[in-house]
């Protein structure tokens, strides 16, 4: 470790969100360039820098810098070039030197202590005088925190995000409740606040600890998809995360619950614990539904003869189709529900038609990008994301949440809206969608209930089936069997509880038989890299390769680096940038693994000109690195509809490589060939559902690669991992209240 020291000549860059900073530094002997985290300090400012070193591959000799401090101005000529170099708004180099010539190495004190002071200086107003008093104490009290924080371990880009959040009352909470960095801070957990409250001095006991771990306990299965949790599994949760007492932390979740912290219901003999927001959701969602579910058109017969005509004139339908169409005419609220095949498609466009006709007002909408996209092309009509139906408006930047432009005071001005892939959306996007619909709009949901879960917590279209309130049509029939890709027969048959055919007299589902895992590895390269892109005339990239797991030699972490090596190796002419372990490089398959609604995209067409902007990433989205550029600290992913997003550095964590995916991640996606690595794995993560929604994946082609007795394994394995939801019940408790104050 060096130390060089020095006054800062010029800032060639600096990234306001991570301090990240590029400057030349001049010392006694030469002029340095310097890179790293600088905050609060300016050009003109003597630091001391601790580091290295380094050669960057285009930019040369740099000194990389891990830590730093400010030195205190030597002498008058100190002082006016901090001052001179703008340092100060409002202060330039002449005024700079009035000031200097005025108070000298008293300078500084004089800003801090006594502003009014500068207002003997022609140029400067009693009013700027107090502005550059009040600057200057802002930029000491930011100087003083970083240090304060950097105490306990925190880094210099999140003491920055803390002190623009708490300024100097981040004293008081520190000294009272780090805590409430998890709760109130976007990207602080529990682990990191309880890391920062040990080197603080607080006691594994301590009332702030337990109470923020039960909830931080709650929202992690919440984030598994929960909606809540028992209480004795939640004690037992937060017991093994605290290591505290078990009778204890139950005595503070009751009094989280007294508090209003944690909602409390009791179900027979289980007691139920929620975070208020999600019982409030399921809550209103039932009232909301309900609300909606009325007759819109009594006369079942006259819609039967429009189908009839519309049948004749393009489509054949089988009665339970006819049945699935007349009921979402005529009702509020329905569900059309089945696998792969059964028809799904050819009723929502038949019942658009029949809609049209009436000269309503049709909106189509999906869960994500990619499932709305698809939804187009089988219908012929423009469909969007749910956010985007309902005016996704993000936050003020660095602050949490959200607000839809469309809600309960500002509704859809529409007859009917169709959601596909239902069993995707979530609970806190469904609340939202329902929010923004109005009593006598039609609501038509479509979608698999054997199909995954939503990623998000809830399992809603299940839920909404199970309360056996609403009018639904389940499909269960292939249609064309005959003409039927195996992908589709082979999905039922899983879903039947029976083993696939893999005999490879399939032309679009084979079986390789493989036990060694590095050989299924080099089966996979094969497969992707030169057989399947030819067989299914497609691109090596868009093969995808999906696995029940994230870790071990067969999941996400093992063969997405395994994948880049032969689908996008290094190049001299392709830049890199490696973050938490991950090395990204221009041309790589990359995935967003989180919903940032306040990241901008932008659409740029001839010359670079932009074309359309817009805000928001969502979990699952799929593109590739166009650029990587060291200098700006930015790096650039391509999304689909040529979506351009640029990346800090800092925010790499929330992106991974996508060669290879989850099952689980891949909802609502279709890829022209699928290939399935199973040979061993945790019995919860090979079951029917993942191998059922894997194989739906594929347009044209599923390959499996491993074992046999793997596949009928989990073809037999018909558990589901249990989520804890109600929305069921209180749809059915609300519609009985309903019930009997109608005196029915």
């Amino acid at each position: 470790m060096e130390k060089i020291s020095g006054y800062i000549e010029h800032i060639i860059f600096s990234n306001r969100d991570n301090g990240y900073t590029v400057f030349a530094l001049t010392t006694d002997t030469e002029e340095t360039v310097c890179v790293g985290a600088l905050h609060a300090v300016s050009e003109g400012e003597s630091v001391e820098l601790s580091g290295e070193y380094v050669v960057h591959p285009m930019y040369g000799r740099q000194f990389s810098f891990s830590s730093y401090s400010v030195c205190e101005a030597k002498d008058e000529e100190d002082i006016l070039r901090y001052l001179s170099s703008g340092a100060v708004k409002g202060i330039g180099p002449s005024l700079a030197k009035r000031i200097v010539d005025a108070f000298g190495t008293d300078t500084f004190r004089i800003m801090e202590e006594e502003p009014e002071m500068l207002s003997v200086i022609k140029g400067i107003s009693a009013k700027k005088a107090q502005e550059i008093g009040a600057f200057v104490l802002e930029r000491q009290d930011l100087r003083k925190v970083m240090v304060y924080l950097g105490k306990f371990g925190i880094s210099n880009g999140l003491a920055n995000r803390i002190y623009k959040k708490y300024g100097s009352g981040i004293y008081s909470v520190m000294e009272t409740d780090p805590y409430r960095l998890a709760e109130e801070m976007e990207g602080v957990g529990f682990r990191t606040a309880d890391e920062i409250a040990m080197a603080a001095g607080f006691s594994r006991e301590s009332e702030f600890r337990v109470k923020s771990g039960i909830t931080y306990a709650l929202s992690s299965a919440v984030s598994e998809g929960h909606v809540f949790l028992p209480k004795d599994l939640l004690i037992d949760r937060a017991a093994t995360l605290l290591e505290v007492d078990r009778d204890y932390i139950s005595t503070e979740c009751d009094n989280l619950c007294m508090e209003k912290k944690l909602s409390v219901k009791t179900a027979g003999d289980q007691v139920r614990v929620y975070l208020p927001s999600f019982y409030r959701m399921e809550t209103q969602c039932a009232r909301m539904l309900l609300d909606l579910d009325i007759v819109l058109d009594a006369n079942r017969a006259r819609i039967a003869q429009a189908v009839d005509a519309i049948e004749d004139e393009k489509i054949p339908l089988e009665e339970k189709q006819k049945e699935a169409i007349i009921l979402a005419a005529s009702t509020g609220v329905s569900i059309i529900t089945g696998g792969p095949g059964t028809g799904k498609t050819t009723i929502i466009n038949v019942l658009i038609n029949y809609l049209m006709q009436k000269g309503e007002d049709i909106v189509l909408a999906a869960p994500t990008g990619r499932a709305a996209k698809r939804m187009t092309e089988a219908t012929g009509y423009e469909s969007s994301t749910i956010q985007r139906l309902l005016g996704l408006t993000p936050g003020a930047a660095g602050e949490r949440g959200f607000s839809y432009e469309y809600n309960e005071d500002n509704p859809l001005e529409v007859d009917t809206v169709i959601i596909d892939e239902m069993s995707m959306v979530d609970l806190p996007l469904f609340t939202a969608l329902l929010r923004a619909i109005i009593p006598g709009t039609r609501l038509v949901m479509v979608g698999d209930t054997d199909q995954l879960p939503s990623v998000g917590p809830g399992s809603v279209l299940k839920d909404i089936i199970s309360s056996g309130c609403f009018a639904t049509t389940r499909l269960d029939r292939i249609f064309r069997q005959d003409d039927a890709s195996d992908i589709i027969v082979n999905a039922h048959e899983i879903n039947a509880g029976h083993l696939p055919k893999l005999d490879n007299k399939s032309s679009d589902f084979f079986m390789l038989k493989r036990d060694d895992t590095l050989l299924i590895q080099k089966s996979i390269v094969v497969l992707v890299s030169e057989k399947l892109p030819k067989y299914v005339n497609a691109k090596p990239f868009d093969i995808q390769v999906l696995t029940p797991m994230r870790k071990g030699p067969l999941g996400v972490e093992s063969l997405n680096p395994l994948l880049q090596r032969y689908l996008n190796p290094p190049s001299p002419q392709k830049a890199e940038k490696e973050a938490g372990g991950v090395i990204f490089r221009e041309g790589d398959k990359v995935m967003q693994i989180r919903n940032n609604y306040q990241i901008e995209w932008e659409v740029t067409g001839r010359y670079g000109i932009v074309a359309e902007k817009g805000l928001g990433v969502f979990n699952g989205d799929m593109g590739v690195i166009g650029r990587i550029d060291d200098y700006s600290e930015t790096l650039e992913v391509i999304y689909e509809d040529d979506h351009r997003v640029r990346y800090p550095f800092s925010d790499l964590d929330e992106l991974e490589l996508s060669y290879a995916v989850t099952i689980h991640k891949s909802q609502g996606s279709e890829y022209p060939a699928v290939v399935l690595p199973l040979l061993t794995g945790p019995r919860q993560l090979f079951n029917r559902n993942i191998l059922y929604t894997a194989v739906t994946r594929a347009r044209k082609c599923v390959t499996i690669v491993g074992s046999a007795e793997t596949v009928r394994r989990m073809v037999d394995n018909a558990e589901e991992l249990k989520r804890f939801t109600s929305l069921d019940e209180m749809i059915r408790q609300i519609a009985d209240i309903d019930q009997r104050g109608a005196g029915l």
